[in-house]
């Protein structure tokens, strides 16, 4: 049976949800690819800014009702920003304490919207060292790990129940091709991907599930070869995306292809996403962007007709001074103007 405590934790996490109307999913008019419909699922207008307020909120609600958070338990999560911003949201919620295990290198931006939604962040000098470092601060302080990469994949109802899936399809129905022909998701948790797979399946739709992967992330290696014990030293740059190894919630079997997306590419797509649309994302967006638009031009090259989807998974306000910071991306990325000259041969611009 449930304390009392436990019970008020849950209905206002579920009123949290009550309250928040579903996310806008916007439509690219691109002349040089007519007959292929894209669509942009914008997530970044979540109360805390990102595709992980839905993550966040189901990961509290798995603890909760499986016992493990209770009143004045500190919660631990590793992250590199986003989850953990709305998981501080929601610790301040039910008045638990909150710790976040971050690279140093983190957006200044998600740190601060940690500390202000009243988190403390504890910095690790690489993303490899995120998770171990969050287990032992659980242990240290009888807390519990909230453990995103393990849990993310079990966490959501992946049937349904607004799901990011079932919002997708539900808002793509009156569309010229209600069905897309794919979905095109990067993978952090793996969770999203692990969602939209099983949906899919579950529903019988003949949709192709794509996933994309940026530099140093370990999931293309794996989805390929099937070996889940690879690992890599070396964190994404991609902030929220790619992993040095496949965490329990990346589930290679629910994806039917994967692309691999250069850095400098992910960049490239950002910076055009802002000058096509005026909407600024983060780089985890333009991974996504540069997947559906290569799909997109290999099925225009084809002759074939349809819908593409993908996700903004936050806002760019968050990165200042990093991707839109044209020394930074230099310093950290590289140069991304041949990438740039790539979209405008796939685009048709001059």
């Amino acid at each position: 049976m449930m304390s009392a405590w436990t019970e008020l934790a849950v209905v206002r996490i579920k009123a949290d949800a009550q309250r928040s109307a579903d996310t806008h999913l916007i439509k690219l008019e691109i002349p040089a690819l007519a007959g292929v419909d894209l669509y942009l699922k914008d997530e970044s207008s979540h109360p805390t800014g990102s595709l992980k307020h839905r993550l966040a909120r189901s990961l509290f609600l798995y603890a909760l009702c499986n016992g493990q958070i209770h009143q004045g338990t500190t919660v631990i999560e590793a992250s590199s920003g986003s989850t953990a911003v709305s998981e501080a949201y929601f610790a301040r919620m039910i008045g638990v304490p909150f710790v976040a295990v971050m690279p140093r290198k983190t957006a200044t931006a998600k740190i601060k919207q940690v500390e202000f939604y009243g988190g403390r962040c504890h910095f690790v000098d690489c993303p490899t060292q995120m998770h171990d470092a969050a287990a032992v601060l659980a242990t240290e302080c009888n807390g519990h790990f909230m453990d995103q990469f393990r849990f993310a994949e079990r966490a959501t109802d992946w049937r349904g129940n607004n799901n990011i899936a079932e919002s997708i399809f539900r808002q793509m129905s009156l569309e010229t091709h209600p069905l897309p022909a794919a979905i095109v998701m990067s993978a952090g948790t793996g969770g999203t991907t692990a969602t939209l797979g099983r949906y899919i399946r579950y529903k019988g739709f003949n949709t192709t599930l794509v996933a994309v992967d940026p530099e140093h992330s370990v999931f293309y290696d794996v989805w390929e070869t099937g070996d889940r014990s690879i690992e890599i030293k070396l964190g994404s740059r991609i902030e929220g995306i790619g992993r040095p190894r496949a965490e329990e919630s990346f589930q290679p079997t629910v994806i039917d292809r994967m692309l691999r997306v250069p850095d400098g590419a992910s960049v490239a797509a950002m910076l055009w996403l802002e000058q096509f649309t005026g909407r600024r994302a983060g780089a985890s967006t333009g991974t996504n962007l540069w997947g559906m638009l290569t799909l997109a031009a290999e099925m225009h090259r084809r002759g074939e007709q349809g819908s593409l989807v993908t996700l903004i998974c936050d806002g760019g306000e968050r990165y200042p001074d990093s991707y839109y910071d044209e020394a930074w991306v230099a310093e950290n990325i590289g140069d991304i103007s041949g990438y740039q000259s790539q979209l405008s041969g796939m685009l048709g611009a001059e």
